[in-house]
């Protein structure tokens, strides 16, 4: 089978660039350094075909050559050569969870700490903030919007088996932080998703400096 990405009329052409765009916008505001991260978009579900992020490449420079397809668990679909990130069992559940059209996974500064802080407490509230309107179906800044935090693991079977509870559990999740490595979030359409990133990756400042800053003054 010749890989979708290779062929003239594939879809998977025009998504493929519009990704690699988001990807290297995301990486332009410092939230995928260097080769971190992992992004990907659904070219069908039946079968489950995603397009994603090989592994080991550098997010600024990332182009259509530097995606591959999986299918199931995150496995190389046939006929591909490249090997896919390792946490692409996660995109896989995260998909077949949500319907989503599109998953990104950043490192930000903020999200990474944030998810260290709170691993012990299974998550942390995001409340008060205006731009909470910017999340899918939230309507005002009143909302609570509950961020789970997972232990990372490099066991990504046992990861993904966590994660499928965990969306299960909270089906209307808009994301989740690992602890001390990063941030998933998903969308509707890969715009939604981007924005998504966006979003959080700003309310997660405000909590961040406002926990700093607490710990200073109290």
């Amino acid at each position: 089978m010749q890989s979708l990405r290779s062929l003239d009329d594939d879809p998977s052409t025009t998504l493929g660039q519009s990704l690699c765009r988001v990807v290297r916008d995301l990486a332009a505001q410092g939230w995928c350094q260097g080769t971190g991260g992992n992004f990907s978009a659904t070219l069908s579900r039946e079968p489950l075909r995603l397009l994603i992020t090989r592994s080991g490449l550098h997010k600024r420079h990332l182009e259509p050559e530097g995606l591959m397809i999986v299918g199931p668990g995150g496995k190389a679909a046939e006929g591909e050569t490249a090997r896919p990130s390792a946490e692409a069992a996660l995109h896989t559940v995260i998909v077949e969870r949500t319907g989503a059209a599109s998953v990104l996974h950043v490192h930000s500064v903020a999200n990474t700490l944030l998810g260290e802080h709170f691993a012990d407490r299974g998550g942390f509230n995001l409340r008060g903030y205006e731009m909470l309107k910017g999340l899918e179906g939230v309507t005002t800044h009143e909302a609570e919007v509950f961020m789970p935090v997972l232990r990372n693991s490099q066991d990504m079977t046992a990861l993904a088996e966590e994660l499928d509870r965990l969306l299960e559990e909270r089906p209307g999740a808009h994301g989740f932080l690992l602890a001390g490595h990063g941030l998933y979030t998903w969308g509707a359409s890969l715009d939604q998703a981007h924005r998504h990133v966006e979003i959080l990756e700003f309310l997660f400042e405000c909590v961040a400096r406002r926990t700093v800053f607490r710990h200073y003054i109290e």
